[in-house]
């Protein structure tokens, strides 16, 4: 397991999870460039295995450990796509999972833990809960805590999406991932400023979840507060790790309305024909926000999932 991730690292988990992941499509709707004034290019985690780009660390972290490091399984917290990617990851392994979720979860992502055998702890909706059951969980199983975006094989995982858009699309002049915990635009950041490529990279996060946002400004690590944003996914706040490499490597943070973010989830669905969660529809968000910044450019948007809870 590598002490810290780095460009290297991302061509190293490329290659050990290619058995294991989909490369996804990087589609254009005409529509929508005509809408923006930009030339989207929308990079589909939306259709990657357990629905999301989290699969991609997951596996990358799972098929990092030794025989002896798996031995007992693997264990975190999470209240969606990374639990749902860690559970999947270690049945390919053989090995178990144990996953700390919040009571609230949403429960199109309960229920994919379990399809993919993996074995749920409820615990109260807050940081400390999460930290204290999952301490816990360890203590009885011995199982390796895989952190959902703190840890250096997820984000190198991550970034193997950009890498294959670039692959895709070497033209690309801009790249906008959405920013939660930082795991994906850290591994983006990585890869990109790696290939030393003139592209700008913007993080997108809601304005009622804007922690990053405001950690870049002070430079000082800001806490996520309580939100409704209806991007939750976003809702967690960086770690030192991510927002060490975002203050070193981003070219800036958009923030985005609600109003945006909806309206971004219905021209993905409309134009597009994909299902994209609110998380996955922020970067589009923040083309339709400031409009003027990717007037022209070739842009690449991470639609980082569509695990979303439809009705009825």
């Amino acid at each position: 397991m590598i002490n810290e991730p780095d460009f290297y690292g991302i061509l190293q988990a490329a290659d050990r999870i290619a058995p294991y992941i989909v490369k996804t499509p990087l589609v254009q709707s005409a529509s929508i460039n005509q809408l923006t004034g930009a030339r989207c290019f929308f990079k589909c985690e939306n259709l990657q295995k357990a629905g999301a780009f989290k699969m991609r660390g997951a596996a990358n972290a799972v098929f990092s450990l030794t025989t002896e490091q798996a031995a007992n399984g693997v264990a975190t917290h999470s209240s969606g796509n990374h639990a749902a990617a860690l559970a999947l990851a270690a049945r390919w392994r053989g090995i178990p999972a144990f996953i700390v979720m919040p009571e609230t979860a949403p429960l199109i992502k309960q229920q994919a833990v379990k399809a993919f055998g993996g074995h749920i702890t409820f615990c109260q909706p807050t940081l400390e809960a999460r930290e204290a059951t999952l301490k816990r969980v360890q203590e009885e199983t011995g199982a390796c805590f895989i952190h959902p975006y703190d840890h250096p094989e997820v984000i190198c995982g991550q970034g193997t999406a950009a890498l294959e858009m670039l692959e895709t699309m070497p033209e690309l002049e801009t790249i906008i991932a959405p920013v939660g915990g930082g795991g994906l635009i850290s591994g983006t950041l990585l890869l990109v400023r790696g290939t030393v490529r003139p592209l700008q990279v913007f993080g997108a996060e809601p304005a009622l979840a804007d922690d990053a946002k405001r950690s870049l400004q002070t430079g000082i690590l800001q806490p996520a507060v309580a939100t409704a944003t209806i991007a939750d996914g976003l809702r967690t706040a960086l770690s030192p790790r991510t927002f060490g490499i975002i203050s070193e490597h981003i070219d800036d943070i958009l923030v985005v309305t609600e109003e945006n973010i909806s309206r971004a989830m219905r021209l993905i669905w409309e134009r597009l024909k994909l299902v994209a969660e609110p998380s996955g529809a922020v970067p589009l968000a923040a083309v339709l926000q400031y409009p003027e910044k990717f007037a022209g450019k070739k842009t690449g948007l991470i639609i980082s999932g569509g695990n979303v809870q439809l009705p009825g």
